[in-house]
Order: C-alpha cells, then structure tokens, then sequence
C-alpha cells in the first residue's frame, strides 16, 4: 500500500470571468493557507466559468499523482454564469454529501440564511479530493479554517482525509 503523504499535494482553482492574477484575492489567501500549514501547492490557475475548461483543468490535476487535493473558489453561487458544481458532479467517483452540510453549518454561523445561496460541493475522483467552495473571502476562510485546515491536519482525530489517500484508488 502507499504510505500516508508527509505533505499533501493541493492545487488551487480560481474560477471567474473577471479575476486575473492582480484581481484574485482567495487564490492567493488558499495558497499562503495551504503553504502555512506545511503541505505543498503543486499548482494553481485561473479558469473561466466554462464547464468544459473547468473539467480539463480538473482532469490534468487529478491525472498528476503529486496532487492529492483541488479546491476550485468561485463559480458555486445561483447566477447563470457559476457552473462549477454543474462541470464537478459529473468528474465524482464519489461525491462528499457532508462537506457540503458541515459548510452550510459553519456559513450560517458568518451569513445567516444567506448560506444557502451556496452550492459548495466535494469529491473524489481517480483519487485526488475535489472541494468546489465560494469565491468570497468569507466563504473561502469558511471553508478552509473551519473544515478543510482540519481534515488535512494528519494529527486530526478521531480520523481525517489525509490518512485516507492511500486507500482512496483502492477496488
């Protein structure tokens, strides 16, 4: 069996039409985040709110056996132009009902009902987690300092996804 990862490989999306390398704030914040907690950020992109561009940069990352972990930020709200649960759903092997339940939970405690404004959804996929979070800072910090920091802290107990990698391709 592999063994449990030291560091855990994440790449980091930034979906929007609007957001360029000077413009994306959560992009960076993930990065510094994902850095800061010791793993490792394999890499990163910005990638339009287009279905078909999010699903080719999702297969390239999953393909790439150093990256454990995507977590696209934008695209998840109600408006025409956020697809990204519509271009993640149809990648899932597996998808991760309770992440979006917990999400909800720790959103409302910071937006109130406006939380279910949000469609944040999670994933497996040829083993590599897929988290589809807002493009907001608060959702963004949401997501990651109350539930992704911790699952991928391999000291969390009574269990986390970090020491599920090796078991996530199995058959």
């Amino acid at each position: 069996m592999t063994p449990i990862p030291e560091r855990v490989g994440f790449a980091v999306m930034t979906v929007s039409d609007s957001r360029d390398s000077k413009t994306d704030k959560t992009g960076p914040w993930l990065r510094e985040q994902i850095t800061g907690e010791g793993h490792d950020v394999i890499d990163h992109a910005i990638v339009t709110d287009d279905i078909g561009a999010i699903q080719a940069q999702l297969q390239t990352w999953i393909a790439n056996a150093a990256i454990h972990a995507v977590i696209a930020t934008g695209g998840t709200g109600l408006t025409g132009r956020d697809v990204t649960p519509e271009a993640f759903k149809p990648i899932y092997e597996k998808e991760m009902e309770g992440f979006a339940a917990v999400f909800h939970q720790v959103s409302f405690q910071s937006v109130g009902v406006s939380t279910i404004q949000s469609r944040a959804t999670a994933g497996i996929a040829g083993g590599t987690y897929l988290f589809a979070i807002p493009g907001s800072m608060g959702g963004c910090k949401d997501a990651w300092n109350h539930i992704l920091k911790a699952e991928f802290d391999r000291n969390h107990g009574p269990c986390n996804l970090v020491e599920m990698i090796p078991r996530l391709t199995e058959r």
